[in-house]
């Protein structure tokens, strides 16, 4: 959305000597931020921390990028159900930031019951406190959804995996689905272990997806540290943490928060600053974070500003599909679920968050979706509620109340084969021009996690520019 009509109008060209910025300033203070998503949100709270007068432009009505709410009658509603695990670092520096950590918990322990729909039976994958490996081995030696056979050849490709450094790009160049079948591990275990996970962090099967990036998920959640794959998610709708605190540390580190505002063009000047085009204003700064997605950012550069800009339309995105059930009663005991031999992937009970204050609702997670991203509602509804009464007894004459679906169609890039080298860094080869976004290179995949590192990166890089002071950023983003 547009804001055409009802900002001010700047007036006349900049002073020659240097940009008056996004409201006036000494050289090298004001800096802009293009995007309102995790990693927008995260560099301009970065730079303002630092001092910086900073403006953050957003074309939506709210922040968040991706992982919003909504509202629905009387429920609020998430667009998405978003996890993080614990060892991401970043967005629980992000979520202290905004003093929303409380509000989005972690196990204690790791612990992810999964159904197997067509033996009817419930397994779980869960850790102990014991060190890596060990902390799993309990959990998968009694893992049920693999033969005792299929259990011992996971451990032999978990060793083998651990092994790999996902920074090595002959990696990004293969596929996690030929290397798991070269190292023994049969459909069934793929199915039920390695896609069980894989998928939902990665958006994409074993086959579809880039080595590095799956050696990276797998070694840095499960054989990093015991507690690295401790699962949080909010208790709150997203738009409490994303817009609402958001906005609100926004808003007392000083910066300018403009949403409903479309950047149009961003152009260098003379004197070394930048021009950011919006409907109505001109915004002159010294420093310009671009942190919106990969196509958008394309459109954008100026000249010059890459090598080769044309390969960041190369960066495929990949769908995540969410449906929505709310029942007349509760049918689910558990806060969550994974599921095999069933189109359904997760589900959780949104219940509480939504404010829902009779029955049950459920939000089933579909990623790599792409089979049924645009398949019509009572396509889905015809799909997933027999799906659902087979996974939950309880299900069974419960009314459904509401059935309802959100797709995000470009949810994530596409963790394909050779991606890696598609995604630039923060830098640019325009002075006072930074890259953010959870696309560019973090080497982590689509993640919240990775978004708010794109944006710490960026404003370190910036901040280095400008001989600014970094002891406040997270240093583990770098």
């Amino acid at each position: 959305m547009r804001q055409d009509d009802s900002r001010p109008e700047t007036g006349g060209e900049a002073d020659a000597d240097r940009p008056a910025g996004a409201r006036g300033g000494r050289p090298g203070t004001t800096a802009v931020v293009v995007g309102g998503g995790l990693a927008g949100i995260t560099s301009a709270l970065a730079l303002a921390d630092a001092g910086l007068d900073v403006t953050l432009l957003e074309g939506r009505p709210r922040l968040g990028g991706l992982a919003f709410s909504f509202q629905r009658g009387e429920l609020t509603v998430d667009n998405g159900q978003h996890v993080y695990l614990r060892c991401c670092t970043a967005y629980r520096w992000f979520l202290d930031r905004v003093e929303g950590a409380h509000l989005a918990p972690l196990q204690e322990r790791l612990d992810v019951p999964v159904l197997d729909a067509e033996r009817n039976r419930l397994g779980r994958l869960r850790r102990t406190a014991l060190p890596v490996p060990l902390h799993l081995a309990a959990s998968l030696a009694t893992y049920p959804h693999l033969s005792l056979a299929e259990r011992a050849q996971v451990g032999r490709a978990a060793l083998a995996l651990k092994g790999l450094d996902p920074a090595d790009p002959a990696l990004d160049s293969q596929d996690f689905g030929s290397w798991l079948a070269a190292h023994g591990q049969s459909p069934r275990a793929i199915e039920a272990l390695w896609d069980l996970v894989g998928v939902a962090t990665l958006n994409a099967v074993a086959g579809d997806a880039s080595l590095g990036l799956a050696a990276m998920v797998f070694k840095t959640g499960l054989l990093s540290d015991p507690g690295a794959a401790d699962i949080g998610w909010s208790r709150v709708p997203l738009g409490e943490l994303h817009d609402r605190l958001a906005r609100k540390a926004l808003d007392s580190a000083g910066v300018r928060t403009e949403l409903r505002t479309r950047v149009t063009s961003i152009s260098p000047m003379k004197n070394g600053g930048w021009r950011v085009e919006v409907p109505g204003e001109r915004i002159e700064a010294d420093t310009v974070v671009l942190a919106v997605p990969q196509a958008e950012t394309h459109d954008l550069l100026p000249e010059g500003a890459l090598d080769d800009p044309d390969r960041l339309l190369g960066i495929d995105t990949a769908p995540i599909l969410n449906v929505h059930v709310v029942y007349d009663r509760k049918v689910l005991k558990r806060p969550f679920f994974a599921a095999l031999g069933t189109p359904v992937q997760w589900v959780f009970d949104r219940t509480e968050a939504s404010g829902l204050r009779d029955g049950q609702y459920l939000a089933l997670s579909q990623s790599a979706a792409q089979d049924e991203i645009d398949a019509p509602v009572a396509a889905l509804r015809e799909r997933y509620l027999p799906e659902l009464e087979r996974l939950l007894p309880a299900a069974h004459g419960a009314r459904v109340l509401d059935f309802f679906v959100t797709r995000e169609r470009t949810a994530t890039f596409a963790p394909t084969p050779g991606v890696g080298r598609l995604r630039p860094g923060a830098h640019t080869k325009a002075r006072g021009l930074y890259l953010a976004g959870a696309w560019t290179a973090t080497g982590w995949p689509a993640t919240m996690e990775s978004a708010v590192r794109s944006g710490i990166s960026a404003a370190r890089a910036a901040l280095t520019a400008l001989d600014r002071p970094r002891d406040h950023l997270f240093e583990e983003a770098a």
